[in-house]
């Protein structure tokens, strides 16, 4: 099977940056794209950024300035830059990356464990 494992969480202040990872093992042809989400206890998951293999994004509108997702099949990963972080950027990131096993067989989605981000002073 797949496997993801997300790194690079932690605290850091007010206008810090972090740079998160998502790494894939297994039976991996390629990713085909990948995802950022993150979630606050009792609140909605909600999607943060987006990439296709071609280079493709989308952003949360709050965030297109300060966060930018990269996939690098050489790695088999996705990461996440987070630049000039603010307090409410404080949540659970969850990375999803979209896995070709096979060249012309479809794709299947495949979450990570989720990986705490603290912005505080």
């Amino acid at each position: 099977q797949v496997q993801l494992l997300e790194s690079g969480g932690g605290l850091v202040q007010p206008g810090g940056s972090l740079t998160l990872s998502c790494a894939a093992s297994g039976k991996i042809y390629n990713i085909a794209g990948a995802a950022w989400y993150r979630q606050v206890p009792g609140q909605q998951r909600d999607m943060v950024a987006a990439m296709t293999s071609g280079g493709g994004t989308n952003y949360a509108d709050s965030l297109r300035d300060r966060f930018t997702i990269r996939i690098n099949n050489a790695e088999h990963a996705v990461s996440l830059q987070m630049n000039n972080l603010k307090p409410d950027d404080t949540a659970v990131y969850y990375c999803r990356v979209t896995v070709r096993k096979y060249a012309g067989r479809p794709s299947a989605d495949y979450w990570g464990q989720g990986i705490q981000v603290t912005v505080s002073s």
